[in-house]
């Protein structure tokens, strides 16, 4: 993934990740709160070897031996032989193996150091507890385990308390801040991994990235969302001076170099799938076409739900059924648009058999003949997944813009359009992006444009 999927990812799900951090550290305050706050305290205990008058080598000898024998002494911490005289002095409510679990000892490494420290819910006692264990190792090690040689000598290794434990004024458990911030990390975690759970699940397009890896097709435009576009739907008449007017002359102006070979200038515009935008984006380029002074021809292709009489606001009664089957001549069922060349030709009555129609012999003399006296011819046909109209269509004609809306259009549906169109013999001459986001990460994918008085500044490139 790139960087920009990275952004993404986090722009679209930054409510989840907000609030499962929040419950994260939530969790973890509640957590720490539910625990019952414990205090630790430590004694400090020095081994020596007793060499009272001994020459320097003997001394040396003594604390390597010290050294060699600490380890031992920490295991015995632990044992009953040193906590049973612990519980009797401090008459304490527990077992040999309760005590041994609050207690723990260590020896830093080359040292003649052992440290006990206790851990209890109360400060006071777990001071007690350090010492009187300090205090009773001491005494087992030098009745028990390191008994005078001789009658009257005393204990060969002296063990000498030299940090008596201190009563700790602040718990050591639960550690509240690094609770908290394990339960924030946490969540933020289950949070990165539900968005990118979400990301690789959605399979609906989103980003011009997102067409490119589905198809080689260019890219021909791309329209911005436009949520009042039921209401104005032809905005390049409606309101020819806003960014979706200019995206619509961006696609005019690729729609021309496509032209720049030979070949007839009839395109079909389709989609994979309904409610894409393909109509209202046939009608705009037809008129942003109509505007360079070019002879066009609009025509409703879609024989079972017809939009363009209805965004045209012409009378769709009569139109490419009524000639396709002869009741009506071409020049008949045409229709002026506008104060230029734009002429359109609806749907007509609604057949029962559209396919048929649209593959016949007819079908191919009006294409002739429009296309022999018109610059451009648009077709608006049904979505490919649906039914075969487009395909058909496609055959007789230069090709098929095809439609993908973001947010809405499945990438498995266009993959499938694309090959459905392909097996039929038609060609995919390009995509158009449309109902593209106008905020977020993913707005760099549609040009923008300002207005002045009597010029347009361009604020952001459009995508070609």
């Amino acid at each position: 993934m790139e960087l920009r999927d990275y952004i993404r990812i986090l722009h679209k799900n930054w409510l989840i990740l907000v609030v499962l951090t929040l419950a994260g550290a939530g969790a973890g305050t509640g957590y720490a709160l539910t625990r019952t706050p414990q205090y630790q305290s430590s004694t400090q205990l020095y081994v020596s070897v007793r060499s009272e008058g001994a020459a320097t080598g003997d001394l040396v000898q003594g604390t390597n031996f010290a050294r060699q024998i600490v380890t031992s002494y920490v295991d015995v911490v632990p044992s009953a032989l040193v906590l049973e005289p612990v519980i009797d002095e401090l008459d304490l409510d527990t077992t040999v193996p309760d005590l041994a679990a609050r207690i723990s000892a260590e020896a830093p490494l080359n040292t003649v150091n052992i440290t006990i420290t206790v851990t209890d819910p109360d400060p006071a006692q777990a001071a007690a507890i350090a010492d009187a264990a300090a205090d009773s190792l001491a005494e087992a090690v030098q009745t028990t385990l390191e008994p005078p040689t001789s009658a009257g000598a005393p204990s060969p290794v002296l063990l000498t308390v030299v940090q008596p434990g201190a009563v700790p004024t602040s718990p050591s458990s639960p550690n509240l801040p690094l609770l908290i911030t394990l339960g924030a990390l946490l969540g933020l975690t289950l949070g990165l991994a539900i968005a990118v759970l979400r990301m690789v699940l959605d399979t609906r397009v989103r980003t011009l990235h997102d067409i490119e890896q589905v198809t080689d097709a260019p890219l021909l435009g791309g329209i911005a969302f436009d949520p009042d576009a039921p209401k104005r739907p032809l905005i390049v008449h409606a309101d020819p001076r806003s960014p979706r007017s200019e995206s619509f002359r961006t696609l005019r102006t690729n729609l021309q170099f496509l032209n720049a070979e030979d070949g007839p200038r009839s395109f079909v515009v389709s989609s994979s799938a309904p409610a894409e935008g393909k109509s209202t984006t046939t009608a705009n380029l037809a008129i942003s076409l109509a505007e360079t002074g070019a002879r066009v021809a609009l025509i409703d292709g879609d024989l079972r739900l017809p939009r363009i009489d209805e965004y045209m606001g012409i009378e769709g009664g009569i139109g490419l059924t009524n000639v396709l089957i002869g009741t009506v001549d071409l020049a008949e069922a045409l229709q002026k648009w506008g104060t230029g060349q734009l002429f359109v030709l609806p749907s007509g009555t609604v057949p029962p058999n559209p396919s048929e129609l649209l593959g016949s012999v007819a079908m191919d003399h009006v294409l002739a003949e429009l296309t022999e006296h018109f610059d451009y011819v648009l077709i608006d046909a049904p979505p490919l997944l649906l039914v075969t109209d487009a395909a058909v269509l496609a055959k007789k004609t230069r090709g098929v813009l095809m439609i993908a809306a973001a947010g809405r259009a499945k990438k498995q549906d266009l993959s499938g359009a694309i090959r459905t169109l392909q097996t039929a013999g038609g060609t995919v001459l390009g995509v158009v992006a449309t109902m593209l986001p106008t905020r977020g990460p993913d707005s760099y994918a549609y040009g923008a444009y300002t207005y002045g008085a009597t010029h347009a500044t361009e604020l952001s490139g459009c995508v070609q």
